[in-house]
């Protein structure tokens, strides 16, 4: 009995009889069952692999078998042959996730910065009151925009740019605001804005607002604050003691207001006079006063809280004066002091930009950076340049360390008033040779405060200036209607308080050939509608094919599939009197867009004397006339028709930017090369 129980509890390993197993074996921690007496120690059925105490096991002859313990997995884990392909494996994933790891950086070194929503495609902007009527009070309206933004999906538009719509007197073109946090009553309510907004976001578009820092309407509650000496309010405007008797106000100095005699208006409740840069009606804020500004950054919170991506800050240039009351210089010193009445009759070196101006724009900044965390939510600033030179304007776009605005809208083509390749270029090249180094530009060629293109130039030259201004780098700006070439409407009997120079282009959107021409179904609309709204309109245009609106849509469609167009260099290459020639070009991709737009008469031009390299033929990718799409040109000898424009087309690997002759009239805002093996953009040029 005791040798039968010896036997049951030796630990060890029977190999005699042992067979290899190609299946699954109980877990050796299981006891095994007693042997039956009866049965044959050797019998194959009762054979099994025991737990050796003090001896080692005997694995020479031993096979590898599914289910073997862990005494003869490693007996065979540290031979060679299993041993190197293990370590081979697994070096080659550590390997291959370093490398993964390592690509992923390069590729994140070497990609260039991305185009931002505002830089990728062109803006919208809209006058509110004169775009689309959806109440028939003869005014446009929220509803009205939102109704039409199927048609400004079709212009392939990217951003809705909508001006002021505050609580607002009629002064001054509802600049003169009575409440920054509510929505007057003839454009809608704060419902109709915040639908309007989720509409647009729905669409795939962003919206920017017009924002007015430097002045109120003298109704808002701050100024009756302000001129009763109530609390902190009592400083929140620019308040110095004047002379006033039998009816006469004698000013503090001779500071303009921009539409002409003096800047100070005298006040019969505070008994004193207080400072406005326009209208008597829009007295200036004290931006030295911190409470003001203060009141004016929770205004943009609350604006951008609403869900806007962006905010174009007007008048910014005004924001602060010089703290001293000295005459400012007459520009014609021999005139006599008491005829200075006109803005233009003076310099204004006490009222504009001053010292600590822009430190307020940066605040403005600031602001928005702080909701600008949110992934895809980046939101836009825009700043005014009103009247400004090009060196002043440039100093909007910050400093090389300190983000300020993200451009200053560019207006100086709306100030064209002749066509002329000499003028069109120096606008551009102005702009671009002082623009700091890596921001971007931006083309405007319309604006509510401007005379319409086809007023100013003529009809012959509306597609012609779109096919520029969607052509250069930088974002292309369109001030509605400009897009089937509308123009100023005639002198007319308003019976409100406004400037009749820019009135004339606030005219009511042009839809369609029916009463108010679409604009609305009321009886009257606030402004008569153009003269020539029969024929040029939206419903008219669409249907043919060589229509401004057709060009319109051609080009956005273009600019939003061209490399080229949105990112690559633009080197100018010649102009005069007619012409202004200029390339798009990308390291990368063996093409080149060359444009040629003729703002003269008829005329041919010789292309190889320009570019020696060129081919002899040349495909037209676009034209202004849109029936000589897709043919071929001889480049030794292009006809262009007066107010014509061309997109040639050729292939070539002999980039103008690199070759000594061009380097010095090229220009690039976000440097990109293009890989075509890859199909990816990478900054190593």
């Amino acid at each position: 009995m005791a040798e039968k129980k010896s036997k049951r509890d030796s630990i060890g390993i029977s190999m005699k009889g042992c067979q290899t197993n190609n299946g699954f074996v109980q877990n050796e921690d299981i006891l095994e069952k007693d042997l039956d007496p009866g049965s044959p120690v050797d019998s194959p059925q009762d054979s099994r692999v025991g737990i050796l105490g003090p001896e080692e096991p005997d694995l020479e002859n031993v096979q590898p078998y599914a289910g073997m313990p862990k005494e003869v997995l490693f007996h065979f884990s540290r031979q060679a042959r299993y041993r190197v392909p293990r370590e081979v494996l697994f070096w080659l994933t550590v390997a291959s996730v370093l490398g993964l790891i390592a690509a992923t950086i390069a590729i994140i070194a070497i990609s260039p910065k991305c185009l931002d929503w505002w830089q990728a495609g062109p803006m919208y902007q809209i006058y509110t009151r004169s775009f689309k009527d959806s109440d028939k009070d003869g005014n446009g309206d929220l509803k009205g925009i939102q109704d039409k933004l199927d048609y400004i999906k079709t212009l392939n538009i990217k951003t809705v740019w909508i001006t002021s719509f505050y609580k607002s007197s009629l002064k001054d073109f509802r600049h003169g605001i009575e409440d920054f946090r509510e929505i007057d009553p003839i454009f809608g309510t704060m419902k109709d804005f915040e639908n309007l907004v989720a509409a647009i976001h729905d669409k795939g578009l962003k919206i920017i607002i017009d924002f007015i820092p430097n002045h109120t309407s003298d109704k808002h509650a701050w100024f009756q604050l302000s001129r009763n000496r109530t609390g902190k309010y009592a400083d929140y405007y620019i308040w110095h003691n004047c002379s006033h008797e039998n009816g006469i106000t004698t000013p503090p100095n001779n500071w303009l207001s921009v539409y002409g005699n003096s800047s100070w208006h005298f006040d019969e409740v505070r008994n004193q006079c207080y400072f406005h840069q326009f209208t008597k009606e829009q007295p200036d804020l004290n931006f030295r006063n911190p409470d003001v500004q203060g009141e004016i950054k929770e205004l943009i919170q609350f604006w951008l809280a609403k869900g806007v991506d962006g905010l174009s800050f007007e008048t910014v240039k005004f924001l602060l004066e010089a703290k001293h009351l000295r005459d400012e210089a007459q520009v014609n010193k021999n005139q006599i002091p008491d005829t200075v009445t006109h803005y233009s009759e003076l310099y204004h070196d006490f009222t504009t930009t001053q010292v600590g101006m822009h430190d307020i724009v940066r605040s403005f900044r600031q602001i928005m950076n702080q909701h600008s965390t949110e992934p895809g939510r980046y939101r836009f600033m825009g700043t005014e340049a009103f009247g400004d030179s090009v060196d002043s304007a440039m100093m909007y776009y910050g400093l090389p360390f300190i983000q300020e605005a993200d451009f200053p809208f560019n207006d100086y083509l709306t100030g064209l008033d002749s066509p002329s390749g000499n003028g069109v270029f120096e606008i551009i090249t102005s702009w671009m040779e002082h623009m700091p180094e890596g921001k971007w530009p931006n083309w405007m060629i319309g604006g509510p405060d401007k005379a319409r293109l086809t007023s100013r130039l003529g009809k012959e030259y509306v597609s012609i200036m779109n096919m520029l201004v969607f052509t250069l780098p930088g974002t292309p700006i369109t001030y509605y209607g400009e897009e089937i070439g509308m123009g100023n409407i005639l002198a007319a009997n308003i019976n409100e308080s406004y400037d009749i120079a820019t009135l004339l282009s606030k005219s009511p959107m042009q839809w369609d050939n029916s009463s108010n021409a679409g604009f609305s179904e009321g009886s009257h609309s606030w402004l008569p509608t153009g003269t020539d709204y029969h024929t040029v309109n939206v419903d008219v245009q669409k249907t043919q094919p060589r229509s401004a609106l057709t060009l319109y849509q051609e080009l956005s469609l273009l600019r939003d599939s061209e490399l080229l167009l949105s990112r690559g260099w633009f080197c100018y290459l010649r102009t005069d009197s007619h012409f202004v020639v200029y390339t798009r070009e990308m390291d990368g991709i063996d093409r080149i867009f060359l444009m040629v737009l003729n703002f003269g008469e008829s005329s041919q031009l010789n292309l190889k004397e320009i570019i020696s390299n060129i081919p002899t033929k040349v495909r037209i990718r676009l034209s202004t006339n849109l029936a000589n799409k897709g043919n071929e040109v001889d480049t030794q000898g292009v006809t262009v028709d007066k107010g014509e424009g061309l997109i040639l087309e050729y292939s070539t690997k002999n980039l103008l930017h690199y070759q000594s002759d061009f380097r010095d009239r090229c220009f690039v805002s976000n440097r990109a090369c293009y890989s075509s093996v890859l199909g990816i953009l990478y900054s190593l040029c």
